[in-house]
């Protein structure tokens, strides 16, 4: 696994090309992380781009009485600290491996560089942004008006999107109970109650969507 391949897999540089996609291969560095090692704390200067090659990371805020909320899992082909290193602030949230994961990094003062100097690098960031916007208005809707198997659903839908095939979960479902803002608890009672109904399968490899338009519903409501 090296730049090039990695960056094959972003959709955030998917439309990267020419001379601008070669800077961003020059300047990238592998970094490997064990399970549950820290990127980055929140309030940290910000190191620049990551993006997952393999692995999965999590993005994370915690409370005053310690629960964890997770604000975004990342998985291989996408990326996180990108909004700290455009925007030229210290890392908003924390950030750590969930699992075994190797991240390519874009360092911050060569990227920042590279966006003063190349006009076609900035606009296709700026597309790949209002898809961020999308993704945190939907955060906000999960946690404020869906209930605990519209939060699952929906989760699901997206997942298989990016996917395009089976999904797999979070080395921990607490994780995903924590992204979900559910307890462990619910979360696992969600997911026998997807089960039951027919809308998913779930085995050691993870889950599979069988009633897709069912599951659908339940995201909508």
């Amino acid at each position: 696994m090296d730049a090039t391949s990695i960056l094959d897999r972003c959709r955030f540089f998917g439309e990267v090309r020419g001379e601008s996609r070669a800077r961003l291969v020059e300047m990238a560095v592998l970094k490997r992380y064990d399970r549950g090692e820290t990127v980055f704390h929140v309030g940290d200067p910000c190191p620049g781009v990551f993006i997952v090659g393999d692995g999965a990371a999590k993005v994370f805020l915690v409370g005053a009485s310690g629960r964890e909320q997770i604000l975004h899992f990342v998985t291989p082909g996408n990326t996180f600290a990108e909004v700290a290193a455009i925007g030229g602030f210290d890392c908003p949230a924390n950030a750590a491996a969930v699992e075994a994961s190797t991240c390519l990094l874009l360092p911050n003062g060569p990227f920042r560089q590279a966006l003063q100097d190349d006009h076609q690098l900035c606009l296709q960031l700026l597309r790949s942004f209002a898809g961020w916007v999308r993704h945190f208005v939907g955060l906000l809707e999960d946690i404020t008006l869906r209930d605990a198997a519209g939060r699952l659903a929906r989760y699901l839908l997206l997942q298989q999107e990016d996917g395009g095939g089976g999904i797999k979960l979070p080395g921990l479902k607490r994780h995903l109970a924590e992204h979900l803002n559910l307890t462990s608890e619910t979360l696992s009672r969600t997911l026998r109650r997807l089960t039951d109904a027919g809308l998913i399968t779930e085995d050691e490899h993870g889950i599979a969507i069988a009633d897709r338009v069912g599951l659908e519903k339940i995201a909508a409501s």
